[in-house]
Parts: structure tokens; C-alpha cells; sequence
């Protein structure tokens, strides 16, 4: 009997084998070959010969030591990627359940039956008491996978714990960019609220000596107002920065996860130097750069499986049920020679009539698979419109800041000559007042477009794949890391 239920089992293990999945082929990147304003050969060069982002460490790339600080204690502890983590561990658990089913499971059993039965209803005429004993091992149920039912749903687990896993990987990138990108916004606001409280605290001296003057009699009411209109405008600025200031603030304590304390002093904007001349590469290389793309095209891989299963349910289902050991009437005479017994109940279900529930699955699976096709197609898209957004950006951003620090410049020297010029009598404090005014906007305007670049930054850094490792990997073939530009 063990020498035919080995044959049993090693039969379906080999018949097993098969699938009735489709044969998984990867679809086409519904993309362009190239990024815009990129030459083919420039992209396959670019790719072959430069370190991929991938492999830059977050640590590396900004420099920035309290920035350092708050992404590493955010991987620690952001509960969102704590939720991630632990999805990985829940689809670990439910690939190990499933796959599972591959194996035939053994159990020793036991049982006991001990009976009367009245001499009214005792063939003899008298009552009978028996009994039963028995101790075995045994097989429940055992699917023969012979057209790979279980296989194909053992195969749709297995990738949707590698979706999950690669999720946690896209979820930990995107946590390293949101920090990062928090931390400049809160850092925009500290220098624009730095700048609109100096500006306040001069219109404050300023206003404190033309009261002096309207009180002599120096300067008209109408001059008056307007200086007090430039000094609470400044007091606005100022309030409404604070207040930003204060939920970016929060916004970056989420993010890390808990209070933010002893941290490193922080740098300002026009000092934070980032990469910008990271190399793109190819919108191939996205494929195997981007966790989400490889989440995607798992999820793809298990709705592919499910097909599999779905059409193997058309055949029959064979399971076996089988047990071997002793038996007896007396509890003491179990293992005597002559009380082995053994019991083989192999099953065959044909499904004939299931209202058309396997025809319902079959297309229930082919559309989510087509679902999954179109939700793989469309992460490939959203990611390479954020690396040529992320590029279009990075050539312009510079060339913006040096014309909004001529503007600023210009700004600055026409205050100058406005106040040499009341100071005369040759113009009025209006133009003095315009020319405050216009200043303290272009300063501003400069803090968001030195921010706007370290952003953009933080943003090709993320879209081409970077932030998954913490330090970059030394090889003898790597590049060195790219200098941030100056």
C-alpha cells in the first residue's frame, strides 16, 4: 500500500508540471525611445556608460547632514512604510498558504469508537456492546495537479508577494523624496520668513522716523499712510510666512514619524547644492530602475496565472484520500500481527453543469488581466512624463535664477538711485516706496526659484529610480557620483 501511494504521488508530482497559463510575454513600453531633445546613440551611450541613479545612496546625493538626519529616522519611523513592511509579511504569509496546496499533507490520527447496542434492534436478539480502535497516517484530500489548478494559483501568489515587496521598495523611494522635498519647502518658508521680518523690522525704523518728521511738520499725511501701508504689508508677509512656515513644519514631522529634535543646524537654499547632471539614460532603463514599474508587471504576472487556474477548472479535479496503519477491537491489541489496515479512495469531479460559473471566471480572469496590462502601460507613462517633466525643468531652472538675480539686482540698485534721488528732491517717496516694495518681491521670487531647483532635483533623482539605497555602491566598474552643479 506505501509503495502505491508513493507511485500515486510521484505520478502527479511529474504530471503537475503542466500549466494552462498563457505563455507570459511582456507588453510594449507605450512610450518614445527617447526623452525629449535626446538623440538615440546620446541614450544608449548615456546608458551604458554612467552609474544608473538607482545606485546613487540618498546619502550621497544630499549632503545636507539635518536632512540626512530626518530621512533616516523617517525610514524608521513613517508608519506608511511600517504598513508597507508589513504587507510583504502578509503576502509572504499567503504565498506559503497557497503553495502549500502543491504538497500532500500528512497527519497521524488516532480514533476510538466504543458502542452498545439494545438486544431490541441486535440481529442476535441481545445487547451488544463493540468497539473500534484504529492509529494510522494519513492523506486528505490530495489534488492531483494534473492540469496545474494549484500550480497556476501557487505561481499568482508567488507574484503578488513580489508586487508587494517591490511596493514597499517604490514606497521607501517615494518616502526619501517627500522628505526631502518637505524639508525644502519648510526651509523655503524659513528664509522668506527671515526675509520678510528683516524687511519689517527696517519699514518698522523707517515709519518710527517719518512719524518724527509728519510730527514737525517734514512730511505730508498722505506720505505718512503710505509709509505705514508698506510697513503692514510687511507685517502680512510676515504673519502669512510664519504661518506656513509652521505646517510645513508638520508636514515633515508626519513624514518622519515622530517629534523633531537635536537636529543638525540647517543650510540655506543658495547652499544646499544637489545633482542636477544625473544621466537619464533610456525609457528602457525605466523598466528595471523604477520599483512601481516591477510592482506593476507582478501584478500582471499573477492575473496572467489566474488564467491558468480558471481554465484548468473546465477539467476534472482529482484528489486522493488515503490512510495506513492498525485497527482493532481491543484498545490493547492495536499493534498485534495481523491488525495493519489500510483504505486508497481516489476522487474524480467532471464539471458538467455549474450555471456557467467556470465560463464566468475564465473571463473574469482575461479582464483583469487586460486590466493589469492597461495599469502596467499607464505606471510606464506616468513615469516617463516625470523624468522629461524632471529634465524640461533641470534645463531651465538655472537659467531662472540667474535672470531673477539680475532682477533682484536691478531691483536693489533702483532703490538705491530712488532714494539718492528723494534725497535730492529730484523724485517722490512714492518711487522710493515702489521700489521697497518691488525689491522685497524680487527677494522672495528668488528663495522660490533657488527652492524650485533643489526640488526638481529631489523630483529626477526619485523618477529615474533613486533613493533605495542609503550609500552608493563602490564597484570597480562605478563612476564616480555626479557634482552637484554650482
Amino acid at each position: 500500500m506505501i509503495k502505491q501511494m508513493t507511485l500515486c504521488l510521484l505520478v502527479a508530482g511529474v504530471v503537475s508540471g503542466c500549466s494552462m497559463a498563457p505563455k507570459y510575454v511582456r507588453p510594449d513600453a507605450p512610450v518614445a525611445a527617447t526623452y525629449a531633445g535626446q538623440t538615440e546613440a546620446d541614450g544608449q551611450a548615456a546608458s551604458a556608460s554612467q552609474t544608473h541613479v538607482a545606485e546613487i545612496g540618498w546619502r550621497n546625493f544630499f549632503p545636507d547632514q539635518r536632512l540626512q538626519s530626518l530621512i533616516g529616522t523617517a525610514l524608521v519611523n513613517n508608519r506608511d512604510l511600517r504598513v508597507a513592511a508589513l504587507r510583504i509579511e502578509e503576502a509572504r504569509a499567503l504565498y506559503n498558504i497557497q503553495s502549500a496546496d502543491l504538497y500532500p499533507n500528512l497527519n497521524v490520527t488516532a480514533t476510538g469508537n466504543r458502542g452498545r447496542t439494545p438486544a431490541s434492534i441486535s440481529p442476535t436478539g441481545t445487547s451488544v456492546v463493540t468497539s473500534n480502535y484504529q492509529v494510522g497516517l494519513g492523506l486528505a484530500a490530495f489534488e492531483l495537479d494534473f492540469f496545474g489548478r494549484v500550480r497556476s494559483l501557487s505561481d499568482s501568489a508567488l507574484a503578488q508577494y513580489l508586487a508587494t515587496e517591490e511596493a514597499q521598495r517604490a514606497a521607501h523611494i517615494s518616502l526619501v523624496a517627500e522628505v526631502a522635498t518637505a524639508y525644502l519647502t519648510e526651509r523655503g518658508y524659513a528664509e522668506q520668513y527671515d526675509l520678510a521680518k528683516r524687511t519689517y523690522e527696517t519699514r518698522a525704523d523707517a515709519y518710527k522716523l517719518a512719524k518724527q518728521r509728519f510730527d514737525v511738520g517734514a512730511l505730508s499725511a498722505l506720505d505718512l499712510q503710505q509709509d505705514e501701508a508698506l510697513l503692514q504689508t510687511a507685517r502680512v508677509a510676515q504673519l502669512a510666512l510664519a504661518r506656513q512656515r509652521a505646517q510645513a513644519w508638520n508636514a515633515l514631522t508626519l513624514l518622519v514619524g515622530q517629534p523633531l529634535t537635536d537636529l543638525p543646524p540647517a543650510e540655506d537654499l543658495s547652499k544646499l547644492d544637489l545633482a542636477t547632471d544625473l544621466p537619464a539614460g533610456l525609457p528602457s532603463d525605466l523598466l528595471t530602475q523604477r520599483p512601481d514599474i516591477r510592482s506593476a508587471e507582478q501584478s500582471l504576472i499573477s492575473a496572467n496565472a489566474n488564467i491558468g487556474a480558471a481554465r484548468a477548472a473546465f477539467f476534472p479535479q482529482i484528489s486522493l484520500t488515503a490512510g495506513v496503519g492498525t485497527a482493532s477491537s481491543e484498545l490493547s491489541g492495536l499493534f498485534d500481527a495481523g491488525s495493519r489496515a489500510w483504505s486508497f479512495a481516489p476522487q474524480m469531479i467532471l464539471p458538467i453543469f455549474q450555471g456557467g460559473r467556470n465560463i464566468a471566471n475564465l473571463k473574469l480572469s482575461e479582464v483583469r488581466k487586460n486590466i493589469e496590462i492597461a495599469t502596467y502601460e499607464k505606471t510606464i507613462q506616468t513615469a516617463f512624463r516625470e523624468v522629461s517633466d524632471a529634465l524640461v525643468a533641470r534645463g531651465l531652472l538655472d537659467e531662472q535664477i540667474d535672470a531673477q538675480l539680475r532682477v533682484r539686482d536691478a531691483q536693489a540698485e533702483r532703490l538705491k538711485l530712488a532714494n539718492q534721488r528723494f534725497d535730492n528732491g529730484i523724485a517722490s517717496s512714492l518711487d522710493v516706496l515702489d521700489a521697497e516694495r518691488d525689491l522685497f518681491a524680487a527677494d522672495l521670487d528668488l528663495v522660490q526659484v533657488r527652492q524650485l531647483r533643489l526640488t526638481n532635483a529631489v523630483d529626477l533623482y526619485r523618477s529615474l529610480g533613486g533613493g533605495l539605497l542609503e550609500t552608493t555602491a563602490v564597484s570597480s566598474t562605478a563612476t564616480t557620483v555626479p557634482t552637484p552643479a554650482q
